[in-house]
């Protein structure tokens, strides 16, 4: 099974570094606080990245866990597959989809088009949350696929959106 070869093959040290990334990514602290930065030290561009950014997340949070999860009441998986304690620690919620996944790519995939920089800059602890949701034992890699996908169909959605809104009302 994928998911506890994943948790098996991340060495004990890089298990660490990812419950660490995905912590301060924990209630979207690390996307808020990347939007901040972005706003303060970007111009133009950066306030237009972090609004993108923020806008998709919280489209991305409010599909995932405001309506997928309620409609698939998918359970976690056993928590026999891991050969940690961090399984312990994982919430009730249906497993499918991944939210902390679709926040993560939805923010990284809406600020990338518009501050390529940033984008890439975000990709890698966005890919970090990805890996840890399954390494922890909170998610299948299915749920974080799907996840994934909520992320960036939220990024384009975003981004599409006023071009969409005037098409539509003109």
């Amino acid at each position: 099974m994928v998911t506890q070869q994943v948790a098996r093959r991340v060495a004990p040290g890089g298990g660490k570094v990812l419950s660490g990334v995905e912590e301060a990514a924990e209630s979207t602290k690390l996307w808020c606080g990347a939007a901040v930065v972005m706003a303060g030290v970007g111009g133009w561009r950066g306030r237009t990245a972090a609004a993108a950014g923020l806008a998709a997340m919280t489209l991305g949070q409010l599909v995932s866990n405001g309506v997928c999860k309620q409609l698939a009441d998918r359970p976690r998986p056993p928590k026999e597959w891991f050969p940690h304690d961090e399984a312990d620690d994982r919430p009730d919620s249906s497993s499918f989809p991944s939210g902390h996944t679709a926040a993560a790519v939805a923010f990284t995939a809406a600020v990338l088009p518009i501050w390529p920089a940033a984008g890439i800059a975000c990709a890698v602890p966005a890919a970090m949350v990805a890996v840890e949701r399954v390494q922890s034992g909170a998610h299948y890699p299915s749920d974080v696929v799907a996840g994934a996908g909520i992320g960036v169909a939220g990024a384009w959605l975003v981004r599409r959106a006023p071009r969409l809104a005037l098409r539509h009302w003109t």
